[in-house]
C-alpha cells in the first residue's frame, strides 16, 4: 500500500518539474510570446447628436385637459351706470372695480359704477362704495398691502432687498423684521406677479425665446411640503428648479415655473409659451441642449399629418410590382 507521505512527494516533484520546463521555454532565444492585442480606447464623440425622429405627436397633458373641458361663455358686460345731478366726482375710480361676487359689475372697469367714500378713521386708503351692489371695499384690495399691519414702506423696503438679492436672514435682520414674515411676503409678492404675468401678458409677438432652467422652492412651501425653517435653508443655501423663457431683446420673462427636469415640465413651460404668444407668432427658440425640449416645441408647433401611401407600377416581363 502506497503511503500518503509518498504521493505528497511525488506531486512535489511534478510541479517542481513544471515550473522548470516553463523556465527553459521562456529563455530560449528567437522564442517570444504572441504580442496580447491591447483594447483601442473608445474616445467619447464631441458631435451633437442628431435629434431622434418622431412618428407620432407626443403626449401633452395640458393640450388633452384643455380640449376635453368646453370654455365657459364669457359674461355680458352690464350697462354703465347713469349719470346723476349730484356734484361731479374729483377722484378718478376708472381704475378698480367690484370685488364682490354677487355684484354684476364684478371684474368690469370705468362703468360709473363706483364713488369715492372718504378715508375711514383717517387711514391713508380711500374707502370705495358700488352703487351697483350697495357694497364698499378699500381701494388697495387685492394688493400686497391688504390686510397688512406693516407699513407700506417696510414691505416695499423687504421686497426691494429680496429683489437686489439679499438673503431671508440678512433682509430680516436689516429692516428688523422677522425671518417668517419676510418669507410669507415673498410668498404673496409671487402670487401678485403671477396675476399681473397673466393679465398683461397676451398676444405677445416676439422674435426670439431662451428657455433655461435654474434652481428655487417657493412651490414647495406654498404646497405646504417643507416647513418654515427649511424654506429658508434650503433658499438660503440653493433652490430647486426654475424653467424660465425669457425675450433676449426686451429680457421680458414670458414664463416662470417651478419643477424637476423631465419632459412633463418641458411640455407645461413650452404649453404656456403658446398660451401668450400671437396666433400667428412662431419665434426662434433657444435652449441649453435639453434634448425635451425638443419633443416639447414640435407637440405645440407645426400640423401633424400622416401622408398618403405613394404607389408606383413597374412592369417587367409581363410582371407588375407594386411599392
Amino acid at each position: 500500500m502506497v503511503s500518503h507521505q509518498f504521493c505528497y512527494q511525488l506531486a512535489l516533484l511534478a510541479i517542481i518539474w513544471l515550473f522548470v520546463l516553463l523556465h527553459l521555454i521562456e529563455s530560449k532565444p528567437g522564442v517570444t510570446a504572441p504580442p496580447v492585442a491591447a483594447k483601442p480606447k473608445r474616445k467619447r464623440s464631441t458631435e451633437p447628436k442628431a435629434f431622434q425622429g418622431l412618428t407620432h405627436k407626443p403626449h401633452c397633458v395640458l393640450c388633452e385637459h384643455e380640449a376635453g373641458e368646453t370654455p365657459p361663455a364669457p359674461p355680458r358686460r352690464p350697462d354703465p351706470m347713469p349719470l346723476t345731478h349730484r356734484r361731479p366726482r374729483t377722484v378718478d375710480t376708472s381704475m378698480h372695480f367690484c370685488p364682490h361676487p354677487a355684484c354684476d359689475y364684478r371684474g368690469w372697469l370705468g362703468l360709473n359704477n363706483l364713488r369715492a367714500n372718504g378715508h375711514p378713521s383717517g387711514g391713508p386708503w380711500r374707502q370705495l362704495h358700488c352703487t351697483a351692489c350697495d357694497g364698499y371695499f378699500p381701494e388697495h384690495h387685492g394688493t400686497i398691502v391688504h390686510g397688512q399691519q406693516a407699513a407700506v414702506e417696510l414691505i416695499v423696503r423687504v421686497l426691494a432687498c429680496l429683489a437686489e438679492g439679499l438673503g431671508i436672514r440678512a433682509t430680516a435682520r436689516v429692516c428688523e423684521v422677522a425671518p417668517h414674515t419676510v418669507l410669507q411676503w415673498l410668498v404673496e409678492a409671487a402670487e401678485q406677479l403671477r396675476a399681473f404675468a397673466a393679465y398683461f401678458l397676451c398676444n405677445l409677438h416676439l422674435e426670439q425665446l431662451q428657455l433655461d432652467e435654474v434652481y428655487a422652492v417657493l412651490r414647495d412651501f406654498q404646497a405646504g411640503a417643507i416647513s418654515d425653517e427649511e424654506a429658508i435653508k434650503r433658499l438660503e443655501r440653493s433652490p430647486a428648479w426654475v424653467w424660465t423663457a425669457m425675450d433676449p431683446t426686451s429680457k421680458l420673462l414670458v414664463v416662470v415655473e417651478v419643477g424637476s427636469r423631465t419632459l412633463a415640465m418641458a411640455q407645461r413651460v413650452v404649453h404656456q409659451v403658446t398660451q401668450v404668444l400671437a396666433r400667428d407668432c412662431v419665434p426662434l427658440f433657444l435652449t441649453d441642449g435639453l434634448k425635451d425640449y425638443g419633443t416639447a416645441l414640435l407637440t405645440h408647433f407645426g400640423h401633424w399629418t400622416h401622408p398618403a401611401r405613394r404607389h408606383c407600377q413597374v412592369i417587367a416581363k409581363n410582371c407588375t410590382f407594386v411599392q
